[in-house]
């Protein structure tokens, strides 16, 4: 069991209960992504065991943080939602240099590679100009309700494990982010289950689809990766802050966060 992974898992479950911030951006941040995706397209094949015993740590971190951080991260979106995404953003910018080397971008990139990571940043950063409705937590729960949930996790897992696209955002463009938060928070255990299933379902397709570009297209794969993490910026930025205080917190936490990128940069692709 690879039980440092459970610090990493933490760090990415805390980021799913994020709209706007990609479990996968951490991932990659944490300098684990083509690791996760070959693990979770080989726990079906003779290697297993070497591959549960990567996500199994990953997984209890993930799930721990999703269910004892996600009122802490609702409460700091409610009342420090500028700050809070401003040490999101330093993150995600303190991650991009370590992203060009491990892609090595000053010698494989071609010209295609560049209009591939600009198509990627056009993908992400369009989101920005979507206006997602939390909804209404559903009450009147029936199979077809139960159905949406599935689907809606299945979508939302999709998005997770893509760098720079948010599951929980697609949950909240979908109208079913305030009903799964709200089933986490009073463990309803139908809602969970349900959801948690179309979850499973949806990363093992997406990850297959992923893994197959990893293996064939590994630089044109990379380059979209870091599109698509840039791109992630434009959704998270929160805007210049309106005041001398809230601007002199905001730059701590932008601070904060590329020195958090850094360090762990650092530690994780030196191990590499």
């Amino acid at each position: 069991m690879e039980w440092k992974n459970l610090y990493r898992g933490l760090i990415m479950g805390t980021s799913d209960v994020i709209p706007g911030v990609s479990g996968g951006t951490i991932a990659v941040l944490l300098g684990i992504y083509d690791r996760l995706i070959a693990a979770i397209n080989g726990i079906f094949t003779k290697d297993w065991k070497k591959h549960f015993g990567f996500l199994i740590p990953l997984g209890i971190g993930i799930v721990t943080a999703i269910f004892l951080l996600a009122n802490v991260i609702e409460w700091l979106f409610e009342h420090y939602p500028g700050p809070t995404r401003f040490f999101f953003l330093g993150l995600i910018l303190g991650v991009l240099p370590f992203l060009f080397h491990k892609a090595d971008v000053k010698h494989s990139f071609r010209v295609s590679h560049y209009v591939l990571l600009v198509i990627g940043i056009g993908i992400v950063a369009s989101m920005a100009f979507f206006n997602p409705n939390e909804g209404e937590v559903i009450e009147n729960i029936t199979f077809s309700t139960y159905i949406f949930l599935f689907v809606s996790g299945m979508i939302g897992s999709s998005a997770m494990i893509i760098p720079g696209i948010s599951g929980s955002f697609m949950l909240l463009l979908l109208g079913s982010y305030t009903t799964i938060i709200s089933a986490i928070s009073n463990l309803q255990l139908d809602i969970i289950i349900v959801t948690g299933s179309g979850i499973a379902v949806g990363i093992l397709v997406m990850s297959k689809i992923i893994h197959f570009f990893l293996e064939n297209y590994f630089t044109a794969t990379f380059a979209i990766i870091i599109g698509l993490v840039i791109g992630s910026v434009f959704v998270i930025f929160p805007g210049f802050p309106t005041s001398i205080p809230l601007a002199i917190v905001s730059v701590a936490a932008f601070a904060v966060g590329l020195l958090a990128a850094y360090i762990l940069g650092k530690v994780e692709y030196n191990e590499e």
